[in-house]
């Protein structure tokens, strides 16, 4: 018997816009929900402009699951859409 670890994959972005990359990290927590993660926030500035722009991507890290099965195609083969299989043990 295998039992699977599953989570969803799921991510949304957020553009920001601060003049300093305290309120730029501020305001991304802000956009991020609960159970889930600041994964990149790349930054810009434009030219002649004190103004940072940054777009952050969050990701999903919530809504774990276990599956079973009697081997790993059948364990595969129950990994819903959108869903990633984070891990395997045998039992």
């Amino acid at each position: 018997m295998l039992i699977g670890v599953i989570r969803p994959v799921e991510s949304k972005t957020a553009t920001v816009q601060a003049e300093e990359l305290d309120e730029i990290q501020d305001l991304l927590a802000a956009e991020t929900p609960e159970g889930w993660q600041l994964a990149s926030a790349p930054v810009a500035m434009a030219k002649k402009d004190t103004i940072l722009t940054a777009e952050g991507t969050i990701v999903r890290r919530d809504g774990i699951e276990e599956i079973e099965a009697e081997d790993m195609t059948a364990l595969e083969a129950q990994v819903p859409e959108g869903y990633r299989l984070l891990s395997v043990r045998r039992v």
